[in-house]
């Protein structure tokens, strides 16, 4: 078995792929793409017409699979070894699919909207959709703030919805910092930031911190405690 992923390090989505891939130790050959480089970007056309990444190729099965969640689910179905990133009881799948997609359309979302304003040319920003999604943030904020009742978003070892929630949140708590006024959800960015899977995400991607449209207000970069261990 060959898997292959064409990703890139600082994209949020692609490090949700990552941790599943890391927590299940799967072994994969990695496909940096660069979409500012028209050649990297045709390449990567040639697999996926709409070049957004990620996108697993397994070459065992033959099969192409875009979307961070489509991926995260295949993973789960190539051996019965490691953990599953899919509970397996209907009622706690529904509850993770709930968190996956609270996490990708309400976080996600809103957080992308704040950075992508940042990179459009002066006079053609858009203030109020800024300010409706730093709305949108809090809410999820409060959302996920009364659902941690344990050391993982739905229960006491890590799934699909923390893949999800870990990049979202740390990028989040860089434009919309939360862990002040939820202390909950502070703590379990910390909790996540302290997993190697998840920390080996962030130090790949830390040399493209500069290339972030940073403004004033924003918090800093949330780190790690150290304890992580590779």
């Amino acid at each position: 078995m060959t898997l292959h992923l064409y990703y890139h390090p600082f994209s949020s989505y692609c490090q949700k792929v990552m941790i599943a891939l890391h927590e299940r130790d799967l072994p994969y050959e990695r496909h940096v793409v660069d979409l500012g480089d028209p050649r990297s970007k045709a390449e990567f056309a040639a697999v996926w017409p709409y070049a957004k990444f990620p996108v697993l190729n397994d070459d065992h099965a033959g099969a192409t699979l875009p979307e961070s969640t489509v991926i995260i689910e295949y993973l789960d179905t190539l051996s019965a070894s490691g953990k599953r990133m899919t509970p397996i009881d209907p009622g706690h799948l529904r509850a993770v699919h709930l968190l996956d997609r609270v996490i990708d359309n309400y976080i996600q979302t809103p957080m992308q909207k704040i950075v992508g304003d940042r990179l459009r040319p002066e006079g053609k920003r858009d203030p109020f959709g800024v300010e409706e999604a730093r709305a949108l943030l809090d809410t999820s904020y409060r959302f996920l703030e009364e659902r941690i009742i344990q050391t993982y978003l739905s229960g006491p070892d890590v799934t699909l919805a923390d893949c999800a929630a870990a990049p979202a949140l740390f990028y989040a708590q860089k434009v919309a910092p939360f862990a002040d006024r939820y202390p909950k959800l502070g703590a379990y960015l910390e909790r996540m930031l302290d997993r190697p899977s998840f920390a080996r995400c962030v130090e790949e991607a830390r040399s493209f911190r500069e290339f972030f449209p940073s403004a004033d207000g924003d918090g800093d970069w949330p780190e790690s405690s150290g304890r992580a261990a590779f």
